[in-house]
C-alpha cells in the first residue's frame, strides 16, 4: 500500500521537516468519565448513552477512561510516548452546567489543572471548544436547530478564552460538524438522537455560523491564538465508470467534504450539487453570508478511509447509496472501514485546491483493530502498519508541495467510540475497563521511537 516514493525506510521525522507538528487527540466525553462530579451538568452524550437500546451493548461514558481523575498519569504517558503536541476537548457542561449563565468554578479549576500539566512536561495543549457533547439544558431549547445557539456557544468561548488563552495558543473551534449534525440531527445514530430533514437543515445553518463566530470571538480576546477548526473528510470514488455514478459522487462529496468547509470559505453552500441545501434559505438572514466567513490559521482534516458510491433512486435527497466494503473484499478494520492510504494523500490534494486555506493539519488519523495480548505485551501490527502508511502517504504529498503541517494519531487510549461503545479500540495505549489498567501498545511505543 505504501507509495513507491516514499518506502518505509525513508520514513523518517526528520523528512517531515523541522515545523512540522506531531501529535496526539483525544476528546472529552470519549475519556473522562465523572460524568455528574464537581457540579458538572448532563450533556446529550449522558442522557443519550443512558437511554436504552441506543449505544451497542448499553455501554456509556459516565465511567469512560476514568480520565478526570488520571490526567496527569496520562498526560504523563504523552511525554513517555515523545508525544510533543496533546489536543483535547472542552466539555461545555462541566463549564455551564445549564450551558449558560452560571460558571462552575471546579470545572475551571480542573481544565486549568490539565493545561498546567502538559505545560509543566513541555507538551503543547491544542484545545478543542466542542466535540459533540452540547448541555443537555440548551438541547432542550432545542440545541443546533435554534438559532441562540449562535449567542450560547459565544459565551462559552469567550469563557474558555479569557480562562485560558494565557497558556493555550493553539484552538481547534469545533470538530466534525458533518458528523455531529448529520448522525445526530439527521439519522438520530448519534445524540440528540433527532431525525429528518427540518432537524438536519438549521442545525447545519446554526453550526456554521457558531464555528465562525466562536472563531472571531477567540481572535478579539486573543488576537495571536493560532486558531483552527476540524472537518471529517472521505475520498469517494464511482463504483461504475458511469455517468449517474460519477453525479452520485459528486453528491455525496458536497455532503461529506465540502459542506462545511465552503461556507466558511466564503463559497456558500454546495447546493449546485446537492439540491435539497438550498432549503437552508429559509433560515438564513441578511447578514449571514458575511458571517459565515471566517479566516482561519489553519484547517484540521480528519481522514480515515475511503467510500466507494453508486446511484441509488431509493435513497431521498442523496440517491446516492455506499458499496459496504466488507462486501468488496478490501481489508477492512474493526469499524468495517476499508484500509486505504492513499485516501490520505487525495484529501490534502483536494484541501489544497482552495487558495483560502492557509495551513493544512491531520488532526485526526487511526485505525480500530483487535489487540492481541501475550505475555503482558499488546501487539497490534495492523494499527502501527496503518500509521507508518498513512503518514508515507503524508509525506508523499508534502514531497509533491502540498502544504501539509501536521499529524496528530487517533487516539493516545482505548475509549468510548459513540454509539459502538468500547468494542472499537483506537487507542495507542491498551486499556482493561475493568481495572483501568494502561498498557502501551507496540503501535505506542514504535510512535515512540519514530518522535524520539
Amino acid at each position: 500500500m505504501t507509495n513507491p516514493s516514499t518506502p518505509q525506510n525513508l520514513l523518517k521525522k526528520e523528512n517531515f521537516g523541522p515545523h512540522f507538528k506531531w501529535g496526539v487527540s483525544v476528546a472529552a466525553y470519549q475519556i473522562e468519565g465523572a460524568h455528574d462530579a464537581d457540579g458538572k451538568g448532563l450533556s446529550i452524550w449522558d442522557v443519550f448513552t443512558n437511554t436504552k437500546g441506543k449505544i451497542k451493548d448499553a455501554q456509556h461514558g459516565n465511567i469512560a477512561c476514568n480520565f478526570y481523575n488520571s490526567y496527569q498519569d496520562d498526560i504523563t504517558l504523552v511525554k513517555k510516548l515523545n508525544i510533543p503536541n496533546f489536543r483535547f476537548s472542552i466539555s461545555w457542561s462541566r463549564i455551564l452546567p445549564q450551558g449558560t449563565g452560571k460558571i462552575n468554578q471546579a470545572g475551571l479549576d480542573y481544565y486549568n489543572s490539565v493545561i498546567n500539566h502538559c505545560i509543566e512536561l513541555g507538551i503543547e495543549p491544542w484545545l478543542t471548544l466542542y466535540h459533540w457533547d452540547l448541555p443537555h439544558e440548551l438541547e432542550k431549547k432545542g440545541g443546533w436547530t435554534n438559532r441562540e445557539v449562535i449567542q450560547w456557544f459565544q459565551e462559552f468561548v469567550e469563557i474558555c478564552a479569557i480562562n485560558f488563552g494565557d497558556r493555550v495558543k493553539n484552538w481547534m473551534v469545533m470538530n466534525e460538524p458533518v458528523v455531529f449534525t448529520g448522525a445526530g440531527y439527521f439519522l438520530g445514530l448519534h445524540a440528540p438522537g433527532k431525525r429528518g430533514m427540518k432537524n438536519f437543515l438549521p442545525a447545519i445553518h446554526y453550526t456554521t455560523l457558531s464555528i465562525a463566530a466562536g472563531a472571531r470571538v477567540l481572535r478579539k480576546i486573543y488576537p495571536d491564538s493560532n486558531i483552527g477548526t476540524t472537518f471529517s473528510c472521505s475520498h469517494i470514488q464511482p463504483y461504475r465508470n458511469v455517468p449517474r455514478d460519477h453525479r452520485a459522487v459528486d453528491r455525496v462529496d458536497a455532503l461529506l467534504n465540502r459542506l462545511y468547509i465552503e461556507p466558511l470559505l466564503g463559497l456558500g453552500y454546495p447546493d449546485k450539487e446537492l439540491p435539497v441545501l438550498k432549503g437552508i434559505k429559509k433560515f438564513m438572514l441578511p447578514q449571514d453570508e458575511k458571517d459565515m466567513i471566517f479566516d482561519f490559521d489553519f484547517i484540521g482534516i480528519q481522514n480515515y478511509t475511503r467510500e466507494i458510491i453508486k446511484n441509488s433512486w431509493l435513497m431521498p435527497y442523496l440517491s446516492a447509496s455506499l458499496v459496504k466494503a466488507e462486501k468488496r473484499n478490501v481489508p477492512i478494520t474493526t469499524m468495517k472501514w476499508e484500509i486505504y492510504p492513499e485516501a490520505i494523500y487525495q484529501m490534502i490534494k483536494k484541501f489544497n485546491q482552495y487558495p483560502q486555506i492557509k495551513k493544512l493539519m491531520i488532526t485526526e488519523n487511526g485505525a480500530a483493530f483487535p489487540d492481541i495480548l501475550t505475555d503482558g505485551k499488546i501487539l497490534d501490527h495492523q494499527r502501527t502498519q496503518y500509521i507508518q502508511d498513512n503518514l508515507s502517504q503524508v509525506l508523499r504529498a508534502k514531497n509533491e508541495g502540498y502544504n501539509v503541517e501536521g499529524y496528530f494519531v487517533w487516539t493516545l487510549t482505548d475509549n468510548f467510540e459513540w454509539a459502538e461503545g468500547y468494542h472499537p479500540r483506537f487507542g495507542l495505549i491498551h486499556i482493561d475497563f475493568q481495572t483501568q489498567k494502561r498498557t502501551i501498545k507496540e503501535s505506542g511505543n514504535w510512535y515512540a521511537n519514530f518522535l524520539k
